[in-house]
């Protein structure tokens, strides 16, 4: 089991990988074994996903989501077919807890007494020096 979130945990059952040829490095072999992963994860079929969870991921990865709710993960970075399933996994593991992890509230804050004179300092002293160019020239 992948665990996400002590929440969330996808069984390996659920995911799909697809080999194909990589374009990256390999040496002798590059043009005759399979390297490149492609992790594909239905979202809208998973039974793993309870509905709002199934909602924040579409949302956060919806460029990653086709329109048929297939999340896709590829990795060719290194040379062997293994590696390349690790690093896909990896990815899929950290792209669903960056999209279910709680939002942060913002809290509007003010500025400081000292920043606003700061600011008002700095305004004044490129103010006059601005009015120091304006004498007239003899």
């Amino acid at each position: 089991m992948l665990e996400i979130s002590r929440s969330l945990h996808i069984h390996p059952s659920e995911l799909r990988m697809q080999l194909s040829r990589s374009t990256g490095p390999g040496g002798q072999n590059v043009n005759k074994l399979e390297t490149r992963v492609t992790l594909l994860f239905d979202v809208e079929g998973s039974s793993s996903l309870t509905d709002a969870q199934r909602q924040r991921i579409q949302t956060a990865l919806r460029t990653r989501i086709t329109k048929a709710g297939i999340l896709r993960i590829t990795s060719q970075r290194h040379r062997t077919q293994a590696a390349n399933r690790q690093a896909a996994t990896e990815r899929f593991i950290a792209l669903l807890r960056e999209a279910l992890a709680p939002i942060k509230t913002r809290r509007p804050t003010k500025p400081t007494r000292a920043s606003k004179t700061r600011r008002l300092e700095s305004k004044k002293q490129r103010g006059s020096i601005k009015k120091g160019r304006q004498g007239k020239w003899d």
